[in-house]
């Protein structure tokens, strides 16, 4: 059984342990040079030499060393490696011509790697780290294969690759101006009017990339890639920052390069907008920041309900413990329980903006789901909530406090994790309860001994909130709590919440744009609606059905339930389902047997 090691060359900080690695491992004391120090000062562990034992995982004071034993298949599957004992890639999307590729699984298994592989950005070298291949040697490996095909065209130039990256907020840091120069400058095809029309992208042309907010770039960025002449685009995360109008909106621009003979592929967490996306579905499974391995290629359906279920029947592996599923709750009228927060007839003024929330309650042991499009009030009536501003009209009646985790998380502060954590409850800080309710579902404790200022989105994401369900209260206001988090982890929160709802008989409103982390999550739905940046309206709380048809009725959309995992699914446009669901008035809960089925 082939065996790797690696060491988290962020975590690893020799001089301030007592170097454990080195004086435990039995080989190093048996007199075999396992283990040395490399010129940075850092460990190497001699995969060969490795007896397994793992007496080095656990002693490392900072958690940086993982052993690992891999599948026998997999020795051979090698794409890259990122230095002696780093991350390792196995296996390769396939691109497809005319179809829509869909990559889904955790963060840190390697699915930016991938792509940047396939978008000719990364030469592999194929774990031979020693070796400097030619382009010749690598395509000879993929020999039988249709990445043979694809590297050859890539390498001779015959095909182009557009890659549109994850981070689109660095955009402006590399490309200043005004949007609609920058658009006229990269339009290839001639198709920028259009894709600025179909993308909702008027309002923006005039100002510069740097007054831009987070989901105006990213349609910047969508709208950059597709007007460049390409026979391959890559999207990396294309709905970050986006509300579901716009998702479903982008996802629709995205198919049509796809009908017009393009290969795109897609990386994306949000497993309904996935879903209406994608043709065919690579599940990415292995250790975060360890090592990452791609599946074979999966219908849509299969791809997503596999990665659910956590099995790969056809190469017999099981990445996660429990299977994921989506219950079906009846609808509720009211919620039973005592009220904790109770709002009435609220009224929030800007220049050129307006807000209008009736009147509604939050009850103890309920998780209230707040959905709608951005700029229409969401994030002003939180605020209204938890007392940073004051309305113009209206009460808010609360009988406890609320801990509040914010839209937008920045800090410059140079503190560890573990000692921000510790300030938000000292007595709770350590404790059994602490670790199992909140602490190991969302595996904060790796992050204890970085500085805040040093983590990425996604890790920021998951310490703040961790922060947030600390503090002794009864109600729970999360602000867009899935931004920058993976499936696995938006899961991860969503249970977390609801179980401290439950056992602390607390209360949570949730704002996000996830539908199936709503659905997952949620007891009643608000819905907001009105036009954005000009006025919102707040409507319910509603029991969920009520609430996602109150609110997809307005999108357009139909959601019908996967009948093996519960999850709900975009019916495609104008499809039977579709127009069926559309006559019966039901957006949500399909309640007719269907004729025709959908992969």
């Amino acid at each position: 059984m082939p065996r790797i090691a690696v060491i988290d060359r962020n975590r690893c900080q020799p001089k301030k342990c007592g170097t454990e690695c080195i004086k435990y491992c039995p080989r190093v004391r048996a007199g075999d040079e396992t283990v040395k120090f490399a010129e940075d000062g850092k460990p190497i562990i001699i995969e060969e030499l490795c007896p397994g034992c793992g007496i080095c995982t656990h002693k490392c004071p900072f958690e940086a060393i993982m052993i690992i034993n891999l599948p026998e298949e997999l020795a051979e599957d090698c794409i890259h490696q990122y230095g002696p004992n780093g991350f390792r890639l196995y296996r390769l999307p396939i691109p497809r011509f005319s179809s829509v590729t869909g990559i889904i699984g955790p963060n840190g298994v390697g699915k930016t790697t991938a792509i940047r592989v396939l978008a000719g950005e990364v030469k592999p070298n194929l774990g031979r780290l020693k070796e400097k291949l030619k382009w010749d040697d690598i395509i000879q490996i993929f020999s039988g294969t249709e990445l043979q095909n694809y590297f050859t065209k890539l390498v001779n130039k015959r095909i182009k690759v557009v890659h549109k990256p994850q981070e689109v907020d660095k955009l402006p840091r590399a490309v200043r101006g005004v949007t609609h120069k920058l658009l006229e400058r990269v339009d290839e095809r001639g198709i920028v009017k259009d894709l600025i029309d179909k993308l909702q992208l008027k309002e923006v042309l005039d100002r510069k990339l740097s007054q831009l907010s987070g989901g105006e770039l990213q349609r910047v960025a969508i709208a950059a890639a597709i007007a460049k002449e390409s026979d391959v685009i890559i999207f990396d995360e294309p709905s970050s920052y986006l509300d579901i109008y716009q998702r479903l909106n982008t996802a629709k621009v995205i198919r049509e390069q796809a009908l017009s003979g393009k290969a795109v592929i897609v990386i994306e967490h949000d497993l309904a907008v996935l879903d209406y996306l994608s043709d065919y579905v690579h599940v990415m499974y292995g250790q975060p920041t360890g090592y990452g391995v791609v599946s074979s290629p999966k219908s849509v359906r299969v791809g997503i309900n596999v990665y659910l279920q956590g099995y790969l029947k056809e190469e017999n592996i099981r990445f996660r413990k429990e299977p994921v599923k989506f219950e079906v709750r009846p609808p509720t009228e009211r919620w039973e329980g005592e009220t904790l927060v109770r709002f009435k007839n609220i009224v929030k003024r800007y220049e050129g903006f307006e807000v209008k929330v009736e009147q509604g309650e939050v009850c103890k042991g309920e998780v209230i789901g707040v959905l709608g499009p951005n700029a229409t009030g969401k994030t002003t009536f939180a605020r209204i909530l938890a007392g940073e501003i004051k309305p113009n009209k209206g009460t808010v009646d609360k009988t406890v406090t609320i801990a509040y985790k914010p839209q937008y998380i920045t800090t410059k502060i140079d503190e560890p994790v573990a000692e921000y954590l510790r300030k938000a409850n000292p007595d709770k800080f350590g404790t059994s309860i602490y670790n199992t309710e909140i602490l190991r579902p969302l595996d904060i404790k790796p992050l204890y001994d970085r500085l805040l200022s040093e983590l990425s989105g996604g890790e920021l994401q998951r310490v703040v909130i961790a922060a947030t369900l600390s503090k002794d209260t009864q109600f729970y206001l999360l602000d867009e709590p899935s931004a920058h988090l993976d499936v696995e982890q938006r899961m991860a929160v969503a249970k977390v919440i609801r179980r401290i709802a439950e056992k602390r008989e607390a209360g949570a409103m949730v704002i996000d744009h996830d539908i199936l982390f709503l659905d997952y999550i949620s007891d009643r739905l608000m819905v907001f609606l009105g036009k954005p940046g000009i006025t919102g309206d707040a409507f319910g709380p509603f029991d969920l059905r009520t609430g996602m048809n109150t609110f997809l009725k307005e999108v357009g959309v139909t959601f019908r339930r996967d009948e093996t995992t519960g999850r709900p699914r975009v019916n495609k446009a104008d499809s039977y389902l579709d127009r069926e669901q559309k006559r019966l008035g039901e957006y949500y809960y399909t309640v007719i047997t269907p004729e025709k089925s959908e992969a």
